[in-house]
């Protein structure tokens, strides 16, 4: 079972303090160090200090950590143009030495966008969006060295686009693609995934839309085992239950609309190292998730890092 960490740096999290997390994360030996890609904390819009962003995060990050991988979970295609962010995607990619996984969604934030003045369509026309995106990334990362690139469809048109500086990783950083969507999103992925992802969803609606992608797998020929199955859940794991009941507040703060364990296990997980741990083995076991990605939004919490690392991560090992 790979274990990563997920960050919401929209709660106030500034490079600084996202830096310090990954370097922690890093340093004990979590597979990956991941952020959300938000401009607005949901909870408090006002709150200070203001939003940062993930593409010029993971940038520093690229540089200033050495062995651990880092990404989105996940980008939203409504935020950037695909020509920019197949570039700037390359570019960390390149800067990180090939530790780069792309995560990339439709976009769904509504009032996010309103706020900043960013368009965002309707569902059905960003899912064409969306698709267009995924087309144009790749291609872009996968035209040959002095090769143009050809792109004529509904959103975008790219006539005669110049190879990029291409990614370290070839053909294409893994690329993870999640959602709930049970048409579409499994087809997406199908096509397109390395690693398909769950947030926050129960044990069984989880193992129903991995079921969908698997089958939309099979019906281009893809093997399904090829795509890793994913989830992330908001752990408050401490020593003691005080210590847990304070995380669990916490996590109530940020993300209010979570259930617990009791009403839907998937969601939050929380209490001492070794019931997390039989939480996480029964997840796994009605799911067949081989990663977990462990959304912090205190991305302040470094004890906490360390304590899963110690106490729950060797458990995990070899699972």
């Amino acid at each position: 079972m790979d274990l990563r960490i997920l960050t919401e740096p929209q709660f106030g999290g500034t490079y600084e303090d996202q830096l310090a997390a990954a370097r922690t994360a890093e340093a004990s030996g979590f597979d990956g160090f991941f952020r959300s890609d938000h401009y607005l904390n949901r909870t408090n819009p006002s709150a200070w200090p203001g939003p940062t962003d993930a593409w010029t995060t993971l940038a520093g990050l690229a540089r200033e950590t050495t062995t651990i991988r880092i990404g989105t979970l996940v980008t939203a295609a409504t935020l950037r143009h695909p020509s920019v962010l197949a570039i700037s995607a390359a570019q960390v990619d390149r800067m990180s030495h090939g530790r780069l996984d792309f995560g990339l969604g439709s976009g769904h934030d509504e009032e996010e966008h309103r706020l900043y003045g960013v368009p965002i369509p309707a569902i059905e026309e960003r899912f064409d969006l969306y698709n267009e995106q995924l087309e144009i990334i790749t291609g872009l990362w996968t035209t040959p060295a002095g090769a143009q690139f050809n792109f004529n469809g509904k959103h975008y048109t790219l006539s005669g686009a110049p190879a990029l500086r291409t990614p370290v990783q070839s053909p294409t950083p893994p690329i993870i693609i999640g959602g709930v969507g049970k048409k579409r999103t499994p087809r997406l992925a199908a096509r397109f995934a390395n690693e398909f992802n769950v947030i926050f969803a129960g044990a069984a609606d989880a193992a129903a839309q991995f079921a969908r992608v698997a089958t939309a797998a099979r019906a281009i020929g893809r093997d399904p085992g090829g795509i890793v199955r994913s989830a992330a859940v908001a752990p408050a794991v401490g020593r003691t239950n005080g210590d847990s009941m304070r995380r669990l507040g916490v996590i109530r703060q940020f993300l209010p609309w979570l259930r617990s364990e009791a009403e839907d296990l998937g969601q939050v997980i929380a209490g001492s190292p070794n019931h997390v741990v039989d939480q996480i083995g029964r997840y796994r076991e009605a799911t067949g998730i081989t990663r977990l990605y462990l959304d912090l939004p205190d991305v302040w919490d470094l004890e906490q890092i360390e304590l899963i690392a110690s106490d729950v991560k060797p458990q995990l090992e070899g699972t």
